[in-house]
């Protein structure tokens, strides 16, 4: 799964790395190296012509855990961070969005758990955090679900009724991440972002398509990650390679 990653880059950073025609952004997002569901993230996607206005591409900020637009209450977004690719195409929660509303959640890399050897006093398993980012230090696009909700509490006259979420599409993580956590985020390639954004091009499994392998780095990080109210780049840093800490990461490369 993916339930944490880090974005640092800003609006007018990522706006000019995917070609973005216009931002719709209330307010600035920060650089947050502990993104978590229900956080306020950024997007790129392309909303279809209308009327006089042509197809386009945006950043917008959605928030993450997707609200499909027959829900009855956002709370069903907190337990909707993740799509699998595998099933995204039949699920209810899913299956119109994957044909019209896909996008792309830019981020510097994500976090995930490996399940170490030591054992806590109540005898459940140490988990070690890992930073896992692409190689060249490039920006990570992550495919993404987006849903645009009526906020049945809000009157007729409010200028805001409409909630935008998103969801994560997950896949089979490959050998050397899978180590880690058997699931990752699905990459889209850099050659892949038109096809995948392109609202007018109806969901398809073909557009399903993984990373290369070896695009990706993975290195352990400190347990402060895991706690939402900890942020800023010292997150990710990777840590000494002295130390029992060291021995967490000399194993997992060992399986």
């Amino acid at each position: 799964m993916c339930g944490r990653y880090a974005s640092s880059r800003d609006a007018g950073e990522l706006a000019e790395e995917f070609d973005v025609a216009e931002l719709h952004i209330d307010e600035p997002r920060p650089a947050d190296w502990n993104v978590a569901p229900t956080k306020e993230v950024y997007a790129v996607l392309e909303r279809p012509a209308k009327d006089d206005r042509p197809q386009q591409r945006q950043l917008r900020t959605l928030r993450w855990g997707l609200v499909p637009s027959w829900a009855k209450d956002r709370s069903i977004g907190n337990r909707m961070i993740n799509a699998r690719m595998e099933s995204v195409a039949e699920k209810p929660a899913y299956r119109k969005a994957f044909a019209s509303r896909r996008c792309l959640l830019p981020a510097d890399g994500y976090y995930e758990w490996y399940a170490t050897e030591q054992r806590t006093k109540a005898g459940k398993a140490v988990k070690q955090p890992f930073f896992i980012r692409p190689r060249d230090g490039g920006v990570l696009a992550m495919a993404g679900l987006y849903e645009i909700w009526r906020d049945p509490t809000k009157p007729d006259d409010d200028p805001h009724p409409f909630l935008w979420s998103c969801t994560v599409i997950t896949t089979d993580a490959p050998d050397d991440l899978g180590r880690i956590h058997d699931r990752m985020p699905l990459m889209v390639e850099r050659g892949r972002w038109a096809e995948w954004l392109d609202p007018t091009a109806s969901g398809s499994l073909d557009l399903l398509v993984p990373a290369a392998p070896g695009r990706l780095e993975a290195y352990p990080v400190s347990t402060r990650v895991n706690s939402v109210d900890n942020n800023g780049s010292d997150l990710v840093e990777p840590l000494p390679v002295e130390g029992p800490e060291a021995a967490v990461s000399d194993e997992q490369g060992s399986r």
